[in-house]
């Protein structure tokens, strides 16, 4: 039988959490040397290394095993904590969501907020195509992501549609597209991207019957600074509708195509284990999520 503790569990998330030894150690209040025994006696009985020594360490396959159970460990004690003691001080769990930037940027934040009274949060900005893999390794509890299959392990709920459409200022449109959106502008207009995941715009291509199109291209991950970047001309780029209604309304921004929306629908996948935590979590989220389509 493997015999794992959790202190053991405890001490190898907090060196992931804190990235050394040495602040786990901080962390846990107790020395580094005690958190490198515990480190030894967990992969004796694993069986197998848990971390890379690296700067910082990072964890093998088992180790992910490993933190996913500590993390779960811990909003299960703050349960009982709960019903044990209701009337008594309690330290709220930590929770880690992954939530892409333009969700945070337009919609999430007000979930975030409601959350904030049930845990202590860590959010973690990925897009939503690649929001799994945080989840998958442990290092999320849930996420928002693009994906309806859920993760095993995890529970999938649809939460609504992001609409995009893709927008440029007046001066932007009369400078590249003066007898209109084709083909052959939409391959010389300057085209804003988040990164070099965000295919999004790509598929905007794809629906314009464009899609060998390749435009020169400006990378801005950071989603306020996308939206002013196109909104000062720099070029053009998908915005949510959300926050695209009051520059259509003033006339600082115009539609490339108004009947050529991308959709997105976003799911909010979860740790099938729960806990009151979790669930306050999830249903603040789901709550801020009412104004997509």
């Amino acid at each position: 039988m493997m015999d794992i503790t959790p202190e053991q569990a405890r001490t190898l998330a907090a060196i992931v959490a804190e990235g050394s030894f040495e602040a786990a150690a901080d962390e846990l209040s107790v020395t580094a040397s005690a958190v490198s025994q515990r480190i030894r006696a967990l992969e004796t009985a694993v069986g197998r290394p848990v971390l890379t020594r690296g700067r910082p360490p990072a964890l093998t396959d088992a180790g992910h095993v490993v933190v996913r159970y500590a993390r779960r460990l811990e909003l299960l004690t703050a349960d009982l904590a709960e019903e044990l003691q209701p009337a008594g001080p309690h330290t709220a769990p930590r929770l880690t969501l992954v939530i892409n930037s333009d969700s945070l940027h337009t919609w999430a934040l007000t979930g975030v907020v409601a959350a904030g009274t049930a845990a202590r949060l860590e959010i973690l900005r990925e897009d939503q195509e690649h929001s799994l893999d945080l989840l998958r390794s442990g290092a999320a509890a849930a996420a928002v992501t693009a994906t309806a299959e859920p993760v095993p392990g995890c529970t999938s709920r649809r939460l609504g549609t992001m609409r995009y459409l893709a927008a440029c200022t007046p001066d932007f449109a009369r400078r590249w597209f003066p007898d209109g959106v084709s083909a052959d502008a939409l391959d010389q207009a300057p085209m804003m991207a988040f990164d070099r995941k965000d295919d999004l715009q790509d598929r905007w291509l794809a629906s314009m019957q464009s899609s060998g199109s390749r435009p020169p291209r400006h990378y801005i991950p950071a989603a306020q600074e996308f939206a002013d970047a196109i909104r000062q001309g720099l070029g053009w780029g998908l915005m949510p509708d959300l926050e695209l209604d009051g520059d259509l309304r003033s006339g600082r921004l115009g539609l490339l195509s108004p009947g050529t929306p991308v959709d997105v629908t976003l799911y909010w996948q979860q740790w099938r284990q729960g806990s009151a935590a979790l669930t306050g979590v999830a249903d603040a989220i789901r709550a801020a999520a009412s104004v997509l389509h």
